[in-house]
């Protein structure tokens, strides 16, 4: 006995210091990674900006140093924010160091407008005189559209790229939750309002076909003509050869139809690259990646930090209640943000970025009333991303001008609640009773496990349409449009950017760059800096967020498999709260 307590006291001693060495060493890691995240960079004389775009693009770079580590706990998918491509791409128009950008992307993980932005930006950097060199062994549609705007497109000689058009698929759940037993009430304004389609329907409704085929046609058209203006092929034949499918189409008959200008190995490309630099043929072509070269210093006019700001206020993900726990928009801490912006003497201008499919019909209202009391007070324009629709257009319909990218996905303009009744699931399926005790009439309305009265459905749809009254009223305000004209394109029909400029829900085109140089001259501002908000949360406790959650997520991944995006709807269906104001579904375009 005596020697087994010795042992068992000299394990629990040992796991007690193999533990605190291990803390020791974490923190030295920690430490080590955030001093290397916030090291300057140099970069030498006949450089190359390399672009290829792996990663996820969201709005804002994950500032956490453990973001491109491969090792168990953390995030499986890395990211790369799209302010730090544009602003790479603007230092590198006229750093004297950086010779020219060579485009190498694949699949693009990125909305449609994402792309359209750098592709923007890419324009612009052209104008400087200096090379842009794209080289594709497997290009996607997105990746093909952003490379079109290169001065070479290289393909390898066994190469592919594809242009096939754009194809929107939709999942339908009502012969499932029949099986399972699970009624789906939904009551809501909108003929076009589809994100309840799924659990009422088993393919699309002739309202929901026409609106996507309508701006996925839009979309489509507008990919082509920019194409074919870099490419100087036809629309025409740009269609055809979609029908075709150049996915499987040789490489010489990609080069023969225009689409690349020749066909070459890499170890050829890198020979391309050294007479662009005049790089001696002993050498290696000097790159830096967007990562790195976002720290390097960016030149200064000599006049020392401008006082003046813009605020350019991020709202990306799906809108939510305050307190929700999610990883979209909370409304309580967005809200602040543009309050502190509004009440900051120093930030002369907002900026309000969006990239949202909506989401919480409340949270969209918190928003909006910090918004509008902005305007107010000074300038505020709104940027939309690859989405702003629902809940996203809402917290536009404020600000003093509306920019958007001609690929962006917008309106929507529609409320809804759905209260799932599972009484035949629990009762008829798992043989579960229940009984209840009320203390007046509808003391358990919304109960999950009967159905909502005559009364009960009257009631939440007087809610839902004064809920649309208020929505639309807000559009009515913001727009200088009568509630009537609002309704004629509401109605939850969603519009892609040039059909939005024409009806009049947006101002102008434009990404991000624009939106801020649009809130500098109506700001009378000659020099400023960015103020970016919300301020990014410590390292540190996002790590230790995303070792318990992306973790979790990972397995679950593996688990499911292609089966893991109906995972993430049902789980979005679960967490579901209030009345929304959200997109019909999630747009994947490939």
């Amino acid at each position: 006995m005596k020697s087994f307590l010795k042992y068992t006291l000299a394990t629990i001693v040992g796991v007690m210091i193999a533990g605190f060495l291990m803390m020791i060493l974490s923190i030295g890691i920690f430490s080590s990674l955030v001093s290397m995240s916030e090291k300057t960079v140099a970069v030498k004389d006949k450089t190359v900006l390399i672009l290829r775009l792996e990663h996820q693009i969201v709005e804002r770079t994950n500032k956490s140093p453990f973001s491109d580590l491969d090792l168990p706990g953390f995030s499986g998918t890395k990211q790369i924010g799209l302010e730090d491509i544009l602003n790479c791409i603007e230092k590198a128009k006229t750093d004297d160091k950086i010779e020219g950008i060579y485009l190498n992307p694949s699949m693009i993980n990125a909305g449609l407008a994402t792309v359209e932005e750098i592709r923007k930006a890419l324009l612009d950097f052209k104008e400087s005189g200096k090379f842009i060199y794209a080289y594709g062994e497997a290009l996607s549609q997105k990746a093909y559209y952003l490379v079109s705007v290169a001065d070479q497109v290289v393909m390898n000689p066994k190469g592919m790229l594809e242009l096939k058009g754009l194809s929107s698929q939709h999942l339908f759940f009502k012969n499932a939750l029949e099986k399972v037993g699970v009624e789906m009430q939904v009551i809501r304004h909108g003929k076009f309002k589809a994100a309840v389609e799924p659990y009422l329907l088993e393919k699309m409704s002739p309202e929901n076909r026409l609106q996507t085929e309508k701006y996925i046609g839009s979309l489509w058209t507008q990919m082509l003509k920019d194409i074919a203006d870099s490419r100087g092929v036809s629309v025409e034949k740009l269609r055809d050869l979609a029908d075709e499918v150049t996915t499987f189409q040789l490489a010489d008959y990609l080069l023969e139809q225009g689409l690349v200008d020749s066909l070459k190995y890499k170890d050829q490309v890198i020979d391309d690259l050294k007479q662009l630099t005049r790089t001696r043929e002993s050498k290696d072509v000097r790159v830096v990646d967007v990562n790195d070269y976002s720290r390097v210093p960016a030149p200064t006019d000599g006049k020392g930090l401008a006082r003046d700001k813009i605020a350019v206020v991020y709202a990306s993900g799906g809108i939510d209640m305050p307190g929700s726990g999610n990883d979209g928009v909370d409304s309580e801490e967005l809200s602040r943000a543009i309050r502190q912006a509004r009440r900051d003497s120093s930030i002369k201008a907002i900026v309000l970025r969006i990239n949202s499919p909506g989401g919480s019909a409340y949270g969209s209202e918190v928003i909006w009333r910090e918004v509008k009391l902005a305007a107010d007070v000074k300038p505020v324009i709104a940027s939309m991303g690859d989405v702003a629709a629902s809940g996203g257009y809402y917290i536009a319909a404020a600000a003093d001008t509306i920019l958007a990218d001609r690929t962006t996905i917008t309106g929507s303009i529609g409320i809804f609640g759905v209260i799932p009744n599972a009484g035949e699931l629990m009762t008829d399926k798992l043989g579960i009773t229940q009984d209840v005790v009320n203390t007046n009439a509808h003391s358990d309305m919304l109960s999950l496990t009967r159905p909502l009265t005559e009364f009960e459905k009257a009631l939440m749809q007087n809610y839902i349409e004064e809920g649309y009254r208020t929505f639309t009223g807000r559009v009515a305000e913001g727009r200088s449009m009568t509630m009537e004209a609002v309704d004629e394109v509401g109605q939850g029909r969603v519009w892609a950017g040039p059909d939005a400029l024409e009806i009049g829900l947006i101002d102008q085109y434009g990404g991000v760059t624009d939106a801020i140089q649009l809130a500098k001259e109506m700001a009378g501002l000659d020099r400023y800096r960015i103020k970016a908000l919300p301020e990014i949360k410590d390292p540190f406790e996002e790590w230790l967020k995303e070792m318990s959650g992306s973790a979790q997520m990972w397995f679950v991944k593996q688990e499911l498999g292609d089966a893991y995006p109906v995972y993430q709807h049902l789980k979005r269906m679960k967490q579901t709260r209030g009345i929304l104001a959200r997109m019909p579904y999630d747009i994947q375009l490939d």
